[in-house]
């Protein structure tokens, strides 16, 4: 099957295409412009540079949260507009888990960690396991919303070395380094942000597994409010004491 896919969910902007075991392309820019700059021009780059008739798609997969909010949204709309003007089914993927994808063959714990701010992050925990002679993708702990301290306790408290990705890293590698008390490394830049080339083999697997949705049920996943709702309901809140 063809794949596109598209991941706005943080400071990167990625777009990929592949088809069963070809990665068919990938475009990836990690620079001081938004997403709604660049992701379109990005598509449309990739689009020419292959000949992609966007009939030939069989899905589309998408990021689908948490992350920026503005950027969820972003590459949400892109991917929503796209599938009701194609017909094409959305394969809602979480941002962690397609993260945690690009460290393939990792047999220690995969912790990706998303800057929420506050010392807060979006994480989950994974890893590979080879079961029938091949590697499986594993979820040890869905995506969730923490801070960062009660993070580290529960993977001390697993005792496996752990590999760090993600734009919570350069934020908070100091207080990792301090409080972390078993083995752990940070994974290099070819493979520690969001790649859209994850999210397609991804995609691939989950349309598979039969979870994909029309792009008119589509809507992103953003595990907790935004800071003006959270804000909001704190005034609420006062007024009401």
């Amino acid at each position: 099957m063809r794949v596109l896919a598209i991941d706005s969910s943080g400071l990167v902007a990625t777009v990929a295409v592949a088809e069963g075991e070809h990665l068919i392309a990938e475009y990836t820019v990690d620079y001081k412009k938004t997403h709604s700059q660049t992701l379109l021009p990005m598509l449309e780059e990739v689009k020419k540079m292959i000949n992609l008739d966007l009939s030939t798609i069989d899905a589309i997969g998408v990021a689908a949260g948490p992350g920026s909010f503005t950027g969820l949204r972003i590459g949400s709309a892109t991917a929503k507009g796209m599938g009701m003007a194609l017909d094409t089914p959305i394969v809602e993927i979480p941002t962690i888990d397609a993260m945690a994808y690009n460290l393939f063959g990792f047999a220690g714990i995969i912790c990706p960690i998303m800057d929420a701010r506050r010392n807060q992050v979006y994480t989950g925990f994974y890893t590979f396991e080879i079961q029938e002679g091949a590697y499986c993708f594993r979820v040890l702990k869905e995506q969730f919303a923490a801070d960062m301290d009660s993070v580290m306790e529960e993977l001390n408290g697993m005792g496996k070395y752990v590999m760090f990705l993600g734009d919570g890293v350069p934020v908070l590698r100091s207080a990792i380094e301090e409080k972390m008390k078993v083995p752990f490394g940070f994974a290099p830049a070819n493979c520690n942000r969001q790649r859209a080339s994850s999210l397609a083999v991804l995609s691939q697997q989950y349309f598979e597994e039969g979870k994909a949705v029309t792009a008119s049920a589509h809507k992103p996943e953003y595990l907790r409010l935004s800071q003006a709702e959270r804000e909001r309901m704190e005034k609420e809140n006062a007024s009401d004491r």
